[in-house]
């Protein structure tokens, strides 16, 4: 059977046409498919960039936290047009500290600033937010809310962001608490204060050392020179006399400056504790200081010495420490007398040298007058350093000392010790 031409030509003509339609279709479609997948691959591209990107501002969040809290700071941030503060985080770690709740604004804060400190806080920071400066930093002290207890605080502020003019939009600053800080400051300053008072004083120290040595020294060896020009028995008694005194306080004087080199390079060493009569050891003093009392017309007596009492202590440290009352007490009297004695105060032994002589300005009646190298008089010889010495030895005796006095009336300097 033969196939009819003009249905051949149909066909022909009808895959023709389904040809030219696939691809007037399928090449749009493919292009569109490649183009989503080409969008695909940006999208999956740039979402690994992100996601490697968030993990590493992840990583720095967690270091950044670790350096606030190692450092224990308050991060804040201020809008400039608002004057409000907001904390970011707060590591500080003391409950007391001024807190900084949403809405609170720069007045705010500095009202809860010690008022000696409010002027340089508010002028530190108006300069900052009108961009006369861009950073800012300042110590100064808060006061805790309702309690009259205040802290140290450091602030450091600098601006963050501006406008197109410069002008300040932001600023980010840290709090930080310096209590301690400012505590070892004090520490340090009373160190280098005692260190260049101690400096001055030995200086003066040296400066009249040679003085107070000379002058019994030459004392010495130009009586001691004259003594055998001397007919009459009476001038020669006199310089005699004359040459044991300056050569008693030229032995006392050696005495004090050994005692204190000792005390500085091998401290108080060990206690000897021994029990003894309180009365022998005022004995042994009075005999001791009778003659030089008697040539200024001076009595030397021992209040209640029926009633004193045996003492378990080191009696070389104590007959030291009246020593140095004694020998003070008749170098400063000139009529009257002075007196030895003890008595029982709050369970303590009260034992005290009283005189009748000059007296001590009360201002000077403190601890300072037993520091080293003070003295009350520059004009009278001396050291400086008897007092001084006194004071070390009674805490070695875990004692304490003092004086009472007044101007023109006497002094009486004191020991007290434990009963026990």
């Amino acid at each position: 059977m033969t196939v009819p031409s003009s249905i051949v030509l149909f066909s022909l003509r009808s895959l023709l046409q389904l040809e030219v339609l696939v691809w007037l279709v399928g090449v749009p479609v493919l292009v569109i498919a490649l183009v989503i997948l080409a969008l695909q691959y940006r999208q999956h591209k740039a979402l690994k960039f992100d996601l490697k990107l968030l993990s590493k501002v992840k990583v720095h969040s967690v270091e950044y936290d670790l350096v606030l809290k190692a450092m224990k700071l308050a991060i804040w941030r201020l809008d400039v047009s608002t004057r409000v503060f907001s904390f970011d985080t707060d590591y500080r770690d003391n409950n007391d500290s001024v807190v900084i709740p949403p809405g609170t604004t720069i007045d705010d804060i500095i009202d809860h600033v010690a008022p000696e400190y409010q002027d340089m806080v508010r002028s530190g920071y108006d300069d900052l937010l009108s961009g006369k400066i861009d950073v800012f930093h300042a110590q100064y002290q808060m006061q805790v809310p309702h309690t009259d207890r205040t802290y140290w605080s450091e602030s450091f502020a600098t601006i963050d962001k501006r406008d197109n003019q410069g002008n300040p939009l932001s600023v980010v600053g840290t709090l930080m608490r310096i209590d301690q800080q400012k505590e070892i400051e004090s520490a340090l300053m009373d160190a280098v204060y005692h260190a260049e008072e101690s400096d001055r004083l030995k200086s003066a120290f040296l400066a009249n050392i040679s003085h107070e040595i000379r002058t019994p020294l030459n004392a010495i060896v130009g009586f001691s020179d004259v003594l055998p020009m001397v007919e009459s028995d009476e001038e020669r008694q006199n310089l005699i006399n004359l040459i044991k005194q300056n050569n008693t306080q030229l032995l006392r004087i050696f005495d004090d400056i050994v005692s204190m080199s000792k005390l500085e390079a091998r401290g108080a060493g060990e206690l000897k504790k021994s029990t003894f009569e309180l009365g022998q050891l005022f004995k042994e003093l009075t005999d001791k200081y009778r003659l030089q009392a008697d040539e200024k017309g001076l009595g030397i007596v021992v209040a209640q010495e029926e009633m004193l009492p045996m003492l378990t202590t080191d009696r070389d440290r104590v007959r030291e420490i009246l020593n140095q009352y004694l020998n003070n007490a008749i170098k400063f009297t000139t009529a009257g007398q002075v007196t030895l004695g003890c008595t029982e105060q709050e369970g303590k032994w009260h034992i005290y040298v009283q005189d009748t002589g000059k007296g001590i300005p009360q201002e000077m009646c403190n601890e300072h007058l037993f520091e080293r190298f003070v003295k009350v008089d520059e004009f009278i010889p001396g050291t400086g350093l008897g007092l001084s010495i006194c004071r070390s030895m009674a805490l070695t005796l875990n004692g304490e000392v003092g004086v009472e006095s007044k101007l023109n009336e006497g002094s009486t300097f004191w020991l007290d010790l434990d009963k026990a």
